[in-house]
């Protein structure tokens, strides 16, 4: 179990200082992810109220009204900077809402932004002529400077033992984050497996300016999935996740559970998309996190599942992380010995 800080975590004299939060404007160097369906208002608000970003996922909101209307929650929740994810698809399609997307947020003020599924290139230039700062989710490092050349002002770039769609190269958070760091000049944020301060401060000794994470902000107070969820996430274990939906070639990391087998089980029988839907749509994933049926639904969750242990409000945890992380630079620094 996480050591909880005395009195509220970190002594006013003491602060992890990165090129992320200078450039964010934030106190911990921990972001929220996007978390599909998850994200939303009242979860971002804790974690950036307690000095972390904050985030909340634009394609949980099937129109603009409703995106408008979440953004503006948020603002009442929080006066701290926090992030819209736009997850965007490999190639545009026709009716997305990307554009639409990006001009409410614009609208209404968001002053970061994280792209992810492509090229964010075609709406680099309307971001920063509003002055708002451009995180891109990569796989690997190849993408990563790519999103560098367009102007991405930092990189959240995530390994193997993530929860959702990582690389299918299939290469660590580790060997990610450290190659990135040393080849780019913007900012690497790291996820993939970080669920505590050990985490953070292992991913600031690879040269990554700080951490995203998703699985462990899901066994928060404030996430709204079913308690059956929170209940699995805190007996599950590292070995409790598999990998999916190779043969479609949008590899996905979920829980091993009885819609993930069935996936697996048609993908070697040479299933085609269209007959997979039914099995793994979206829909029926968050219908079943939800309800609580842990069996009937996909669930996107980490190997990081495996260091979670208690259920805390998300101000607290983003506290305690940054705690755990000094105390840790701390301990290593302290072995440092001369001659």
């Amino acid at each position: 179990m996480a050591e909880r800080p005395e009195k509220g975590g970190i002594p006013m004299s003491k602060r992890i200082k990165t090129r992320m939060t200078e450039l964010l404007g934030i106190e911990i160097p921990v972001m929220q992810s996007g978390m599909q369906n998850l994200a939303v208002p009242e979860l971002a608000a804790a974690v950036s109220n307690a000095g972390g970003l904050g985030t909340i996922n634009a394609a949980t909101y099937p129109d603009i009204q409703s995106f408008r209307a979440a953004i503006c929650l948020l603002k009442e929740l929080t006066d701290k900077p926090f992030c819209v994810n736009v997850s965007m698809l490999p190639f545009v399609s026709v009716g997305e809402l990307t554009m639409d997307y990006m001009k409410t947020l614009i609208e209404e003020g968001v002053t970061i932004v994280e792209t992810a599924g492509r090229n964010p290139k075609p709406y680099v230039s309307m971001l920063k002529a509003a002055g708002i700062r451009l995180i891109h989710k990569v796989p690997t490092v190849k993408h990563a400077l790519k999103a560098q050349s367009v102007g991405a002002d930092m990189v959240s770039i995530v390994g193997l033992e993530g929860a959702g769609h990582p690389g299918t190269d299939e290469v660590t958070t580790m060997i990610l984050a450290d190659k990135a760091s040393k080849i780019l000049d913007i900012p690497v944020l790291a996820g993939g497996g970080i669920a505590d301060g050990r985490g953070l401060a292992a991913a600031l000794a690879l040269g990554a300016e700080g951490v995203f994470m998703g699985t462990r902000f899901a066994a928060c107070e404030e996430c709204i999935i079913h308690p059956n969820y929170k209940d699995w996430m805190i007996r599950g274990q590292e070995q409790d996740t598999v990998l999916i939906q190779r043969s479609i070639n949008n590899m996905v990391r979920v829980m091993n559970n009885e819609a993930a087998r069935k996936t697996a089980q048609m993908e070697v029988a040479g299933a085609s998309l269209e007959e997979l839907l039914p099995v793994i749509s979206g829909k029926k994933g968050k219908d079943a996190q939800m309800s609580g049926d842990l069996q009937g639904g996909l669930f996107s969750v980490g190997e990081a599942v495996g260091l979670i242990d208690e259920i805390l409000p998300a101000g607290e945890l983003v506290t305690m992380i940054a705690a755990e992380a000094i105390r840790q630079m701390e301990k290593l620094a302290g072995q440092i010995e001369e001659g």
